[in-house]
């Protein structure tokens, strides 16, 4: 089967089911694996917690790495439509893009209905942030910032691994070596305790993983988000003045692209852990972030994933030729 086939078929399967409830997900299985690591290694003590740090962010992206390989070489023995079944489900698993809508729609279901309190609940799902205080606005630009950040780590670059991972033969190990970086930076990479030593390596590794993917997935999310020149223009010259503004290398990329195609303004002082920290604004405050941000920051999210692929198709069949 030809790797252009299933990896479209894998994104049409989860624009129809997103990950459905019940089904398991491989990345409840590392994130299990990462609090086994984790708990060992504040337990035992053998090591600094930010030496054990790096023991975690090296051992759970190998390990997620071999099994893959392993049931593949597994499938391969035994049937190529074992073989081609178990690289669909893990494809389809890896992208997140119909789930993170599902997830922000229900946000702003909630906040439709006025329900504010159900809405923070729901956010709380989806950030790492306290989200007991916000006003709607604030929830409204949280919910954004974390569609316009997933996605690049739930869309784009997993997109891109899997791309990069074709042209050297592993592409699932790529992919969920990828997906693991990014559990542990969700579970782990804080800079507040008690996160602040065990996951600084995880933190650091998924930066890097994602200096590349941020910054070509910004593009294509100016390119293809866009409905007006008016807003490709907006967008440009946000992405210009504050893709640099964020604490993280990263970030700032995507949250500026969105910010400026929706004319508002994101980032700010938020509460983690009960920590006050102190983020720099991105964009310029043309209009209040209002409920219709929310499905507009995930409209983008699928024009940008869309052009992704006519891109690669492009490429595909000028490589062919």
């Amino acid at each position: 089967m030809d790797w252009m086939i299933v990896v479209f078929l894998a994104v049409v399967l989860d624009r129809i089911f997103g990950d459905p409830a019940g089904m398991p997900h491989p990345v409840i299985y590392i994130g299990k694996m990462i609090s086994v690591v984790e708990k060992g290694i504040r337990k035992q003590q053998l090591v600094s917690l930010k030496v054990g740090g790096f023991i975690l962010a090296m051992g759970v992206p190998v390990t997620v790495g071999v099994v893959i390989h392993s049931l593949l070489l597994l499938g391969d023995l035994l049937h190529p439509i074992i073989y081609w079944g178990i690289t669909l489900y893990f494809l389809t698993t890896g992208l997140a893009t119909q789930c993170l809508k599902e997830e922000a729609i229900k946000v702003y279901d909630h906040l439709k209905r006025k329900n504010l309190k159900e809405a923070r609940l729901r956010l709380s799902y989806l950030v790492g942030r306290n989200t007991e205080e916000l006003s709607e606005e604030e929830v409204v630009k949280a919910t954004v910032e974390t569609v316009s950040e997933n996605t690049i780590d739930g869309v784009l670059a997993p997109l891109f691994y899997i791309f990069l991972g074709i042209s050297l033969g592993l592409p699932l190990e790529l992919l969920w070596i990828y997906k693991a970086v990014n559990t542990l930076d969700s579970m782990v990479g804080y800079i507040q305790e008690p996160y602040k030593d065990i996951g600084y390596a995880s933190a650091k590794l998924d930066d890097f993983i994602n200096l590349i993917p941020a910054r070509l997935g910004s593009l294509l999310m100016l390119s293809f988000g866009v409905v007006s020149k008016e807003e490709f223009s907006q967008g440009l010259i946000t992405f210009r003045r504050d893709r640099l503004a964020h604490k993280s290398p990263n970030s700032g990329h995507p949250e500026s692209v969105v910010a400026g195609i929706l004319g508002i303004q994101l980032g700010g002082t938020h509460r983690y852990f009960g920590e006050v920290l102190e983020k720099p604004t991105i964009g310029i405050p043309k209009r209040k972030a209002e409920l219709q941000h929310i499905p507009r920051a995930a409209s983008i999210m699928y024009r940008a994933q869309y052009g992704f692929l006519v891109l690669w198709i492009i490429a595909y069949v000028l490589i062919m030729q």
